[in-house]
């Protein structure tokens, strides 16, 4: 066999001169109107995009971060604070002041500012730090102003937010520090530039100029990519109105919408200059690829979007709306591959043609080096399987000690007023300051203080304030300060020790109900209950991915192996994660990983691995049918997608890795995750793993049990060029 013919083979085009009526599909019926009403399609999508943009532009985001978690302990505090009128049912925001000199002669112009403060929307009251001792530390040269919220830091204005961070700020003079904490001050802080997403676009362009040689090729999947990015942001903010959708989403969708709009469109895009290398013409090679391409895209952007949606058996308050913002912007970049991208190869046909011709002239064998390497694993697959695999979970191993959680102003930047706040606080009153736990006490205020006396001398406990009766009496609150940083274990282990060893016992002594509540608990709980319902969330997305590879390729070992290779490569992505951000590694600061990240990192990178998947398998399932030759079959799928898959790859991995310029953290985090991910599994899962795994299977990789055969329906996912 020719290296030239065994590149072509597993595309099937028609032989020349032979001739050619097609039956067309409706993918390729889809490719054909896009084409002859180019303009048109053009028209309707630039029409799509401006109208979005301008509608959304003028209702506003209504972005809302939910966070609760019904049946907690940290929810049913709060539900109980608002209830019967406890100063604590709004968050806060701390004025801190800091005057080497002693806060005593600042007391003038203190008060005046917090008497305009006061004044402030949002803010239901003002508490000095000349009103209360304990507010001020030993040697008198740190304060802080407690500023109560009329609401959730989530439902609060941030212009009103803005507004406090100005008045407060407008008090520094001379040797006096100001600045804010608290969560409404964090969300409320200007988040940089999009320095990230400029990065990441120039990179792609860089690597589509690199893989094509033409500013014109290179340039069509980019389009294609930001006209559905565009328009999903659009639509994002109008879902805002009538969905919870976290603040934190639209970058989210960004990151993924680019790599995933570029990822589809180079798939299709590719297919469409091998067929342009065969001899097709370019309205002939648009309807081909979409014909075969373009169903394998469909595919995975619904294994995709059914991943997503797997994130509803979690019921994790506004991560449902993450999901289904991803999943609308998912579908529009899949629509933009099957309808705007022909449209645009109409548009550009014939000047790609020209250069694929040209390039193709100079004789050069498409996938040479591919085949080889796929020779080299088939010659030794087990040492290649084995050696590969054992490097991946060394990898994975850090994951099984990740500890999840929620940044907090210790990881904000230094330079911002958040984490100065944060720092001051820490010098003046102790770790543990910055992150109170509230402890509800639902009975009179003699069992409120006697459940203050022992919370005080519980292990791990640095201070605890009087017990505070709400409005109505029926409650006491006591505030209960760590020994620890909010972010340490040690916190952690307090909030379980509390509710599972202190509670009981002082329940049973004073007859009231008590609960341990506040932001550092409701962090925990978010936690804990990821980890509890991510069982469940895996068996969906994992059982619903693997019938549909079931369906497709008709096999029991297929989706069984897509299966545990995504695993691997996902609790890979986790393992850097937890190297980097929890144990500090590239100099980085030591924290807990946000919690709502790897189930939505498993979402999506469960569903983006299965393009590779899909693409490759498919490939040696096409030779396999037209030859039933195996190893053959395994050294041509990888040599005729070796090179797309790579470079797909790339272009995500530049992508999400551009995010770790952000300065949020939790952008870090997702960027690496989905970096580290992609980079695993274009490189060592579909280039090494598969063709090994695949190799040793030999025909048993496509056997399926005649029952199960009979009842399940027949999916054919690519059609063959020439049918």
């Amino acid at each position: 066999m020719s290296p030239t013919r065994g590149a072509a083979a597993s595309i099937a085009p028609p032989a020349p001169g032979r001739p050619d009526k097609p039956r067309g599909g409706r993918f390729g019926s889809l490719a054909g109107w896009a084409q002859r009403h180019r303009w048109a399609a053009l028209l309707i999508w630039v029409a799509v995009l401006a109208a979005v943009t301008l509608v959304s532009g003028a209702a506003g985001s209504a972005y809302k971060n939910n966070f609760a978690l019904p049946g907690t302990d940290s929810q049913a505090a709060t539900d109980l604070f608002t209830k019967h009128g406890s100063a604590q049912a709004g968050d806060s925001v701390d004025i801190v002041l800091k005057d080497s000199q002693g806060l005593d002669g600042r007391k003038a112009g203190v008060e005046k500012m917090l008497a305009e403060v006061k004044g402030l929307p949002g803010v239901a009251d003002v508490r000095s730090p000349y009103a209360d001792a304990s507010a001020v530390s030993r040697d008198g040269t740190i304060g802080y102003a407690t500023v109560t919220l009329d609401g959730k830091a989530e439902a609060v204005p941030k212009e009103d937010i803005t507004a406090i961070i100005d008045t407060a700020e407008s008090a520094e003079s001379g040797g006096l520090q100001v600045e804010l904490g608290g969560e409404a001050v964090r969300g409320a802080q200007e988040k940089g530039s999009p320095t990230a997403e400029l990065a990441g676009i120039l990179a792609a362009v860089i690597i589509l100029g690199l893989l094509f040689g033409s500013l014109v090729a290179a340039s069509v999947p980019l389009i294609t990519a930001l006209f559905a990015v565009g328009s999903a942001l659009g639509l994002i903010v109008l879902a805002s109105h009538v969905f919870t959708i976290a603040d934190f989403t639209p970058p989210i969708t960004m990151l993924v919408g680019l790599g995933v709009g570029i990822d589809y469109a180079l798939l299709i895009f590719y297919r469409y200059r091998h067929e342009l290398t065969d001899g097709a013409e370019p309205a002939e090679a648009s309807r081909k690829a979409l014909d075969a391409a373009g169903r394998t895209v469909f595919f995975a952007g619904c294994t995709v979007i059914i991943a997503l949606f797997g994130l509803v058996a979690l019921g994790l308050g506004s991560l449902q709306g993450v999901a289904l913002a991803l999943a609308l912007t998912v579908l529009t970049t899949m629509d933009a591959s099957l309808i705007l991208l022909p449209a645009l190869l109409a548009v550009f046909g014939r000047r790609i043609q020209r250069h694929v011709l040209k390039h193709a002239a100079r004789g050069k064998v498409e996938g040479r080096r591919w085949r080889a390497l796929a020779a080299a694993v088939q010659r030794r697959p087990l040492p290649a399987l084995l050696v590969a695999t054992f490097a991946l979970l060394a990898l994975s191993a850090p994951a099984l000690s990740m500890r999840l959680g929620f940044a907090d102003a210790g990881n904000d930047p230094a330079t911002t007023t958040s984490r100065q706040a944060y720092d001051l606080l820490a010098e003046g009153f102790g770790p543990g300051f910055n992150g109170p736990l509230i402890v509800l006490v639902q009975g009179d205020e003699a069992a409120g203080q006697g459940v203050r006396s022992e919370l005080a001398e519980a292990e791990g406990v640095a201070t605890a304030s009087p017990a505070m009766p709400s409005e109505d009496g029926a409650l006491s609150t006591v505030i209960v300060y760590p020994e620890t940083s909010p972010q340490a274990e040690g916190t952690a282990d307090l909030v379980h020790h509390l509710r599972d060893d202190v509670a009981p016992g002082l329940e049973r002594d004073t007859g009231a109900e008590i609960l341990v509540g506040g932001s550092v608990a409701a962090s925990q709980d978010f936690a804990d209950t990821v980890s509890q319902r991510l069982p469940l969330f895996v068996a969906v997305v994992v059982g619903m991915s693997s019938l549909l590879l079931m369906l497709v390729f008709r096999s029991v070992w297929i989706p069984v192996k897509a299966a545990l290779l995504n695993l691997l490569s996902i609790s890979a992505a986790l393992g850097a994660m937890t190297l980097v951000f929890q144990y500090g590694w590239f100099g980085v600061q030591q924290g807990p990983i946000e919690a709502f990240l790897p189930v939505l990192i498993f979402a999506i990178v469960f569903g983006l691995s299965m393009d590779y998947e899909v693409f490759l398998v498919s490939r040696i399932h096409e030779e396999w049918e037209r030859t039933k030759d195996h190893s053959l079959a395994v050294r041509e799928g990888l040599a005729t997608t070796g090179k797309v898959i790579t470079a797909a790859g790339a272009i995500m991995i530049v992508v999400f890795g551009a995010f770790m310029l952000s300065a949020d953290r939790m952008l870090q985090q997702f960027g690496l995750g989905l970096a580290v991910a992609i980079l695993v599994d274009a490189l060592v899962i579909r280039c090494l793993i598969v063709p090994a795994v695949m190799q040793l299977l030999g025909k048993r990789a496509w056997w399926l049990p005649a029952p199960l055969a009979r009842r399940l329906p027949k999916v054919a996912l690519e059609r063959p060029a020439n049918s």
